[in-house]
């Protein structure tokens, strides 16, 4: 039990250490991978850990069930996000919402009618910076266009443009297989489509590029 244990762990660390190798070389010094430890967690997501620097972290016994070139091109549609910035903040925006409302509920109280306009103000802001965060339709864009770069950067290490599609095409299906939540399942339907639209414009751009399937 023990050398398995050993065993796997080292298993995992290459892991990690390959993935590092497939970041960037300007993402490098400031984006960390690492194995998850929390419970019931994503396959794989990014969280800033501080100024300036970023981690991703990945589920290993999960990622582990995925082909290699289905786990690179997941690994690269989250490094897209870092790239486009569009990775989830420190939710400063709830912790302004309860002050804005709490500080509204008080100068109703006193009467103080400046106080109040900035409570107020307070809640307009963090309660649209929320909407937008949660907004369905900017959800799918930022996640399409993570996949879109995922498959540029896929090129950038060596991958030929039908074998990125087919590869990111691949790890989507897998991943609609497999998730049990009908909410998940239909946000990588709809990516799984976009990315179809997305190879088939790449190929009538090229007489010579191979037949894109799923």
């Amino acid at each position: 039990m023990t050398s398995y244990a050993t065993s796997s762990a080292k298993a995992e660390m290459s892991e990690l250490r390959r993935l590092k190798g497939l970041l960037p070389p300007e993402l490098q010094s400031w984006v960390t991978v690492e194995g998850t430890t929390e419970v019931n967690p994503t396959l794989v997501r990014s969280e800033e850990i501080g100024k300036d620097q970023v981690e991703i972290q990945i589920d290993l016994a999960k990622w582990d069930e995925l082909a290699m070139d289905q786990r690179n091109l997941l690994f690269w549609h989250e490094v897209a996000r870092i790239q486009n910035d569009t990775i989830p903040k420190d939710g400063w925006e709830m912790a302004a919402l309860a002050i804005g409302l709490g500080g509204a509920v008080g100068e109703l109280w006193v009467q103080d009618g400046l106080l109040l306009v900035l409570a107020l103000a307070l809640c307009g802001v963090s309660g649209w910076r929320l909407f937008q965060k949660n907004n369905g339709e900017k959800q799918a864009r930022v996640l399409i266009e993570a996949d879109e770069k995922a498959i540029a950067l896929a090129t950038r290490f060596g991958y030929s443009l039908p074998n990125a599609y087919k590869s990111l095409g691949s790890a989507l299906k897998t991943l609609i297989e497999k998730s049990p939540s009908k909410r998940q399942r239909s946000k990588y339907e709809a990516r799984l489509s976009a990315l179809k639209r997305s190879a088939n414009k790449a190929k009538s751009k090229s007489r010579n590029t191979d037949e894109v399937e799923y």
